[in-house]
């Protein structure tokens, strides 16, 4: 049996040396009030992340300004008030603090990392044998098309609906549902793990939304609705249901539980491939690329991120030389899963603090990289 006196004091000299600690305390060390008063110390000094929430760097933590330890006799002690915590760790940077103020950080990564694990394939990172000789270099391929749905949308839409279920509470979900819009893959991985999940799910898909992706939404048990020349304006009308059809719309870029999704395949890159010197990441909505780069670059900061965009929809581009989403001109192309005409706020919020460069990439090009992966490696993968 643990003296209470003496564990509280310990959680209050551990977190005067930290605004983002997180503790587990087994209730089997103490009895009666000794659990209690753990408990609330835990909870009014900041330790709500082990509840799935974050203070922002620059929000102060709330401290206790009284606790009152009363032992087995009914002797009564008052503790003084926890001391707030240095306005800066040792060693810490600038850099550092702007980087924990983000919309989405490593530790939200991790957690996702966890949370999501058993409903997602862990997919390959393996050596391309044929590109890696044609390039000179050693190439690896993260092979997520193999997710039950075909693509890595599934990582950031059950983290997503898992966060919302833990803030909304499973009955009020379950009876509310979700909302989002999406030209096809974020659609497909909604549906699947919302039924997964038993939460009702409602898709809004543009017109070009291709049909067969259409139709697996459907036999997934999400209600679809076709409205919008493209996903600007289904997005749109989503919004417009929102308040309506009382449902959380999921964005399926920009929001921060998707965010964190994505960049549990960063841990996996650094996880499969340790020396790995750069990653090439699509970019669309910034989201993948924005969690990605998080991950990769606070695991192996000698990284470098290199995101690639089509020509004819570079929102990314655009977004980097007006230092701030801005809308682009969007044109058909063969890489429709990326044709966003905006970046996501959050995610380029993120995205611009770790990518290293962007480029952009022709039709020609694309269809080329679609073709040496069927020649090659067998791979039938989208634009």
């Amino acid at each position: 049996r643990v003296n209470p006196n003496i564990l509280l004091m310990m959680i209050r000299r551990l977190l005067a040396t930290s605004a983002r600690s997180t503790f587990l305390i087994c209730p089997a060390s103490l009895k009666g009030n000794g659990v209690k008063a753990a408990s609330n110390i835990a909870i009014q000094t900041g330790a709500r992340a082990a509840a799935g929430f974050k203070y922002p760097i620059s929000t102060p933590r709330p401290f206790s300004a009284k606790v009152v330890i009363k032992s087995d006799d009914g002797h009564e002690e008052e503790l003084p008030p926890s001391l707030p915590p240095p306005p800066r760790r040792k060693g810490e940077s600038e850099r550092d603090r702007l980087l924990e103020s983000l919309p989405v950080t490593f530790a939200d990564i991790s957690r996702a990392n966890v949370a999501i694990r058993d409903g997602v394939i862990r997919t390959t990172c393996k050596k391309s044998y044929f590109l890696s000789e044609l390039l000179g270099a050693n190439i690896f391929l993260k092979t997520e098309f193999q997710q039950f749905t075909g693509s890595f949308k599934e990582r950031g839409a059950r983290n997503a609906i898992l966060t919302l279920l833990r803030e909304q509470g499973e009955e009020s979900l379950k009876q509310s549902g979700v909302i989002a819009a999406s030209a096809g893959n974020h659609a497909l991985a909604l549906a699947y793990h919302g039924k997964d999940l038993g939460v009702p799910v409602t898709v809004v898909m543009p017109t070009v939304a291709p049909l067969a992706k259409v139709d697996k939404c459907r036999k997934f048990g999400a209600k679809v609705i076709i409205k919008g020349a493209h996903i600007g304006e289904a997005k749109e009308f989503a919004e417009e249901l929102i308040a309506s059809e009382n449902q959380s719309y999921v964005n399926g870029y920009d929001d921060p539980p998707i965010i964190a999704g994505a960049g549990t395949i960063g841990i996996e890159m650094i996880e499969d491939v340790p020396d790995l010197d750069a990653v090439v990441v699509p970019i669309g909505g910034a989201g993948l690329i924005a969690g990605i780069a998080c991950a990769v670059k606070t695991l192996k900061p000698s990284a470098k991120v290199y995101g690639v965009e089509p020509e004819f929809a570079a929102s990314y581009t655009e977004a980097l030389k007006a230092g701030k989403p801005v809308p682009a001109h969007v044109t058909p192309t063969l890489a429709d899963g990326l044709a966003v005409p905006v970046v996501g706020p959050h995610a380029f919020e993120v995205a611009r603090h770790y990518v290293d460069e962007c480029v952009t990439c022709t039709e020609k090009e694309v269809s080329l990289a679609i073709l040496r992966l069927i020649e090659n490696e067998k791979m039938v993968v989208e634009g």
